[in-house]
């Protein structure tokens, strides 16, 4: 008799905990897709979304953004601010935007003697990034001008920016003037969209914002980075799209590319 009452309970305990388990994965799946990055492109896409309040058309190219933070450049004349699409949660009926995440270093060598880099992601440079970061605008102090950096929006994955930290390398002071941002500019795959499913381009800027150049082929996706202190050098790994398809497939070649951040547009490919 309680062995049956045993029995009882333990399969009433395992009903209970597999119902839990199902809302929890229905719970993840709904999460995730709420947090997908990027945004429709095309006139046919933005017509099955419809309007929301106030006349946004929700997830479409049209849509509103607002500006996030400043971020203090190592020189007084220029400021940055970064600017995000404006989301709808349709579920809790709110409008929200993403905000600023930095990548942070911290090897051994980023506080030895001789090298303070100050928990930068990489010596004189500060990255930042953030969900559905669009745009950044950058501002002169002296002349009270601004300029966004790209003329449309775009889907930021890292800004990269002198710091405003005084920064030193192998007992040397570190002064970037120069503007990367790693960026999905173009529909690659012509699916209507602008996402992480695009080739992820790498471009810098001179101080003034001008002078835009790719760092990495047009043919390539950048993937990841890393950093060499010994030459001041950022390698970047990026997967070339060899079937043109506009997207990265498992089986296509990653080579490896060298940019020397004493002057970025020397750089080229080692692997």
């Amino acid at each position: 008799m309680i062995l049956t009452k045993l029995k009882i309970c333990i399969m009433k305990n395992m009903r209970i905990l597999m119902v839990l388990l199902f809302v929890l994965l229905l719970s993840n799946c709904s999460r995730n897709k709420k947090y997908e990055k990027g945004f429709p492109v095309s006139p046919e896409t933005q017509m099955t979304y419809g309007k929301e309040k106030d006349g946004i058309i929700k997830d479409s190219v049209n849509f509103d953004t607002r500006p996030s933070s400043v971020l203090l450049t190592g020189f007084p004349k220029y400021r940055l601010t970064t600017i995000y699409k404006l989301n709808y949660d349709k579920k809790r009926d709110v409008y929200y935007t993403g905000y600023n995440h930095y990548y942070s270093t911290y090897t051994e060598k980023v506080n030895t003697k001789g090298n303070q880099w100050n928990n930068n992601f990489m010596p004189g440079l500060q990255a930042v990034f953030g969900y559905n970061l669009v745009n950044v605008s950058l501002y002169n102090v002296e002349s009270k001008k601004q300029k966004k950096m790209f003329d449309k929006p775009v889907l930021i994955k890292t800004i990269y920016y002198p710091s405003f930290t005084n920064d030193t390398l192998n007992y040397k002071p570190v002064n970037r003037d120069f503007y990367m941002i790693s960026v999905y500019d173009e529909d690659t795959n012509k699916d209507g969209l602008i996402n992480l499913k695009d080739l992820r381009r790498f471009y810098t800027f001179d101080l003034n914002g001008l002078n835009k150049k790719e760092l990495i082929p047009r043919n390539y996706s950048v993937i990841s980075s890393e950093y060499d202190s010994a030459n001041d050098y950022m390698y970047v790994f990026a997967q070339l799209d060899k079937n043109n398809n506009g997207q990265n497939d498992d089986k296509e070649d990653i080579h490896v590319f060298w940019i020397d951040l004493k002057n970025p547009n020397n750089n080229g490919r080692q692997y």
